[in-house]
C-alpha cells in the first residue's frame, strides 16, 4: 500500500507518564517501515524536568520533580498537567523534507492558533519555539531516527509556571514563560488540542 503524503494518524493519550511515552515513541519509530502512517500524538504529563542532548550543565533548585535525561533536542524544560504536549513521528525522509521544515511547520501551527485569540505569537531564529512578548509560550525539540521524526512541541495552557523557575527554560537565563489562561485565553485544553490540530493538519497539507 503506497500512503498518500499527508496520511497522518491522530491520537490522545491522555495523561501519561513521560518516561511511558518515550519507550512508546521510541518503539513505534523502530517497527514502522516504508508504508507506515503518520501519526500525531496528543497528551499531558506528570510533573518532570526533561533535558534535551544539547543541555549544557545547570543547577537546578532542590525539587522533588523528577528529572529525565531525554534524546530529544534542545534543552532542559518542565512538563506538568495542564499543558498539552504533541509528538510528531513522521516520516520526514519519506516527504523529502529535513528537520528544519518540521520544526517551523510546528511553531507555524502555534502562531496561527494564536492568532486566532487575537495573540501576536513569534519564532526566533536559533531559538525554537514560539514567543509572546518576549516570554515563551511554546518549546520545541524533536529527534530524527532512521529518517523519521520523534518528539515535538509543548504548548502552555492552563499550568503551573512555577517549577519553571527553578531552571533556564530551554537553556536561556531570566527566559520568563506564559501561558494562554495569563494571556486572557479561557478555553480548555480539549479546545486548544481540536484548534492546534486543525492548523497541523492544513499546514502539512500546505507545506507539501
Amino acid at each position: 500500500m503506497t500512503r498518500e503524503p499527508n496520511d497522518i494518524r491522530i491520537r490522545d493519550l491522555g495523561l501519561i507518564d513521560y518516561v511511558a511515552a518515550w519507550e512508546r515513541m521510541k518503539a513505534f519509530n523502530s517497527s514502522r517501515c516504508a508504508d507506515t502512517a503518520d501519526e500525531f500524538w496528543w497528551l499531558q504529563h506528570h510533573p518532570v524536568y526533561t533535558q534535551g542532548l544539547n543541555c549544557r550543565a545547570t543547577t537546578l533548585t532542590a525539587t522533588d520533580i523528577p528529572i529525565v535525561a531525554s534524546d530529544r533536542g534542545g534543552q532542559m524544560t518542565y512538563h506538568g498537567p495542564g499543558q498539552l504536549v504533541g509528538y510528531a513521528l513522521i516520516d520526514i525522509k519519506r516527504r523529502g523534507k529535513g528537520v528544519r521544515w518540521l520544526v517551523s511547520l510546528l511553531e507555524q501551527a502555534v502562531i496561527d492558533l494564536l492568532e486566532g485569540f487575537q495573540i501576536r505569537g513569534e519564532h526566533r531564529p536559533g531559538a525554537p519555539g514560539v514567543y509572546v512578548r518576549q516570554r515563551k509560550i511554546a518549546a520545541l525539540g524533536l529527534r530524527v531516527r532512521r529518517g523519521s521524526s520523534y518528539h515535538g512541541l509543548s504548548v502552555n495552557v492552563d499550568m503551573d509556571l512555577q517549577p519553571f523557575q527553578n531552571i533556564d527554560p530551554c537553556g536561556y537565563k531570566d527566559l520568563e514563560v506564559t501561558q494562554l489562561r495569563d494571556l486572557g485565553v479561557s478555553v480548555s485544553i480539549d479546545g486548544v488540542r481540536e484548534r492546534l490540530e486543525d492548523h497541523v493538519r492544513r499546514l502539512l497539507r500546505e507545506f507539501a
